[in-house]
């Protein structure tokens, strides 16, 4: 397994940006310097985030995002084994 994150990760399994074994290590954001729990997407080249919100869900069964620009920081939340 590798230390290091990739520019771009979506939690959505039909993303070609998705990665189960990086998923499963767990990935922490920083965005703009807090915390977020809720990201769906990120982009760290671009500068956005993808956020799920609330329990909507859009016609293919898939949550409602908001699109969100600023800083972000991905890293791991448990080290690497």
């Amino acid at each position: 397994m590798t230390d290091t994150l990739p520019d771009r990760l979506s939690q959505n399994p039909k993303s070609p940006y998705y990665d189960k074994e990086l998923l499963e290590r767990g990935i922490g954001i920083r965005f703009n310097g807090a915390e977020k729990t809720n990201v769906w997407e990120y982009c760290v080249s671009e500068g956005w985030i993808r956020v799920v919100a609330g329990a909507a869900m859009d016609r293919k069964g898939q949550p409602m995002t908001l699109l969100m620009k600023g800083t972000v920081e991905p890293y791991f939340e448990t080290p690497a084994s």
